[in-house]
């Protein structure tokens, strides 16, 4: 983010920081981004956002902070950042917020297609940077990782790769062929709340093409996701790769 003018700096003069609140400053600041990006201006890219430094003097806020609320947003395949030119607006991407939380296997059930798992790999690993700043633990800290491959009895259509926050509790020990968010709420008192979401188009590279047995180049429909709880919290970092051929994700949409 270095465009420096004036000019985008005044688009943020309606935006105020209580710093006396109980919320905390970057989830104000992802408040504030969220309603920013919908300027004309920034849809689809037309701007770049106001850079970091300024925006933190803006606002009275830290840089550290700025960068936690923008990172949420890029996760969320809401915001583009590219090194040396700045962040803008991702052109055509979807974001929904769930007014009911679902899982993908109640989802699946409740259309009488009922899916299982081929196979489910768990691991502790070191999350890169990104993971490390959205979930906001300390560099070389290690989390649950999760590869799920997932379908109906005619074979996978679907890879899934999550990572949890440590606060979740989840370990090598849970049993994860149950459905995931039933676990949770039960076991580790953690509630789903609102899953904020990425939706894409990208191609099968060699390992996506031997998991979901597709040929390398076939279209895959590409879903990233934060998980939060009902405190906006963060708790799962999910990517999800649907074959495009036996997989369509709709949103319905009613009219405010």
């Amino acid at each position: 983010m270095y465009e420096h003018t004036d000019k985008v700096i005044d688009t943020m003069t309606d935006f105020i920081i209580d710093h006396s609140s109980a919320v905390p400053l970057h989830l104000q600041v992802e408040d504030m981004l969220r309603k920013l990006i919908e300027k004309p201006e920034y849809k689809d890219g037309g701007k770049l956002l106001p850079n970091e430094i300024n925006m933190a003097k803006r606002l009275g806020v830290s840089r550290s902070t700025v960068r936690q609320a923008t990172n949420k947003l890029v996760y969320e395949s809401l915001l583009i950042r590219k090194k040396g030119v700045g962040t803008r607006v991702a052109k055509n991407n979807i974001s929904t917020r769930l007014n009911k939380w679902t899982s993908f296997t109640h989802e699946m059930d409740e259309k009488g297609l009922p899916f299982k798992n081929y196979s489910i790999k768990v691991h502790m690993v070191v999350p890169d940077k990104e993971i490390q700043q959205l979930f906001g633990i300390s560099k070389g800290e290690k989390i649950l990782k999760m590869e799920r491959l997932r379908g109906p009895e005619s074979g996978p259509v679907v890879y899934f790769v999550s990572y949890f926050h440590p606060r979740t509790g989840l370990s090598m020990e849970d049993d994860f062929s149950k459905p995931l968010y039933e676990t949770l709420e039960r076991d580790h008192h953690i509630v789903a709340s609102v899953s904020k979401e990425g939706i894409s188009a990208i191609l099968a590279d060699a390992q996506l093409s031997k998991v979901l047995n597709v040929k390398a180049g076939d279209p895959i429909l590409f879903r990233k996701r934060v998980v939060c709880d009902p405190g906006d919290r963060p708790f799962e970092y999910n990517l999800g790769y649907y074959r495009a051929d036996r997989f369509t994700y709709t949103i319905d949409i009613e009219r405010a």
